[in-house]
């Protein structure tokens, strides 16, 4: 069978020669030299990568900080300000905004996502069912798993139980807390409990915003010892993700390491937030202000499963972003120093590789034969580059086909 399409001397690892990659029928067929096919694209030289994985995003709240900006920068403010704005959530209205959203993903070479819609009674299922409509009318762009999610919290926010789990019936690919949002510790261990009990009714994973404050000596947010306990009571070992985690910045490193060898142990997966948990982190500190940002050097030696994405855009919790993940993650290169080489590869793996175990599609996904053809051309010639310089997406690929090609970057003197 002759291939579909050949993506000519392509860069896959800096410190091997160019490349050809095969593709056909929606699959990379090989990946060797002098290939052929009925069509060639010409890489010459750039780096080409599987296309980025964005594993934690809230669509449905995005753009909003034109609306009602969160003037008092807090995490408190920005759940008071979008509590008030989603009490008027229309569908039409939501969905418009989060197509924006998504588009913007499409075009930086993000083709698949995990989003969580607030799924509560102030915003009721408007956004989990325009999710549900993107889902549908993008499914030959992006690959999208939805988590009905807490936002609210559960005891503390009559009637959410039963909103989520009518979206769980509805086709909620995965379950998602809020635990530290409850008025106190007990009440933080029932809703556990509870995103529990719905993930094994549906026999779905469950992902817990999780331990996101200052206040380490408030147990709502150190939840992560429970969320352990409560994994290996139900045996949910690797299928349990924990998104934000700032409280474990402001620990003690035996505690840290500790914590890390637990959750390695009990397969629990992580999500760092950057540009959220940067901006809200240390709002409260006088001096030595703490920025909230977990290095993911040791979780990742530590045998942590470690992703990073993007949260919010443009609204209370993050009043900045643009869906491009390349950008977050030189954000994260620069609060973390992380300058070497192994390290730009480490937080290509975070946007590539752990995300996929954490949405469980690393059987299909990756710059391997026999997986999906999802790829990303980029402007550049080095891996270890793209972090740095952030360049031009050329083409993103969805199963092998085009779904955006960004035009020739030109610089020249106008007359």
């Amino acid at each position: 069978m002759v291939n579909e399409l050949v993506l000519k001397d392509a860069r896959v690892d800096d410190d091997k020669p160019l490349v050809d990659i095969a593709i056909t029928g929606g699959k990379i067929k090989e990946i060797g030299k002098n290939l052929e096919g009925d069509r060639v694209y010409d890489v010459g030289g750039d780096v080409v990568v599987p296309s980025f994985i964005e594993a934690h995003i809230h669509m449905d709240k995005a753009l909003l900080e034109v609306v009602k900006p969160n003037l008092e920068g807090t995490l408190a403010g920005a759940i008071k300000i979008t509590g008030e704005l989603k009490k008027g959530f229309e569908d039409e209205e939501v969905y418009k905004r989060s197509k924006i959203v998504l588009d913007m993903l499409l075009s930086h070479g993000t083709t698949i996502v995990r989003c969580f819609p607030d799924t509560d009674p102030l915003a009721r299922l408007v956004g989990f069912k325009a999710m549900l409509r993107l889902k549908e009318e993008y499914k030959d762009f992006v690959d999208m798993q939805i988590g009905a999610f807490a936002q609210e919290g559960i005891l503390k926010s009559p009637g959410a139980f039963e909103i989520l789990d009518e979206a769980m019936k509805m086709g909620s690919d995965v379950i998602a807390g809020c635990p530290y949002n409850e008025n106190n510790y007990e009440d933080t261990k029932k809703h556990i409990d509870m995103i529990f009990e719905l993930g094994k009714k549906y026999k779905k994973d469950v992902t817990f915003h999780a331990d996101f404050g200052d206040d380490i000596n408030d147990k709502r947010y150190r939840s992560i010892d429970y969320i352990i306990e409560k994994t290996v009571a139900e045996k949910y070992q690797g299928r349990v993700t924990v998104g934000h985690m700032t409280s474990l910045s402001s620990v003690e490193p035996d505690v840290l390491n500790d914590t890390i060898a637990r959750m390695a142990s009990a397969k629990i997966y992580l999500t760092s937030l950057v540009a959220t948990d940067v901006f809200l982190s240390g709002r409260g500190d006088k001096n030595k202000v703490r920025r909230g940002v977990l290095n993911p050097t040791p979780f990742i030696k530590g045998g942590v499963n470690h992703a990073f994405a993007t949260n919010n855009i443009m609204n209370g919790f993050t009043p900045f972003a643009n869906g491009d993940l390349l950008l977050i993650g030189n954000l994260y290169a620069h609060v973390c120093q992380l300058g070497t080489i192994s390290d730009q590869k480490m937080l290509l793996d975070m946007i590539t590789r752990n995300p996929a175990k954490t949405l469980g599609i690393q059987d299909s996904y990756g710059l391997e034969p026999k997986k999906n053809a999802d790829l990303v051309v980029l402007d550049e010639k080095k891996l270890s580059n793209i972090f740095i310089n952030v360049p031009r997406r050329r083409l993103v690929l969805k199963r092998g086909r085009a779904i955006y090609k960004a035009e020739e970057a030109v610089v020249k003197m106008w007359k």
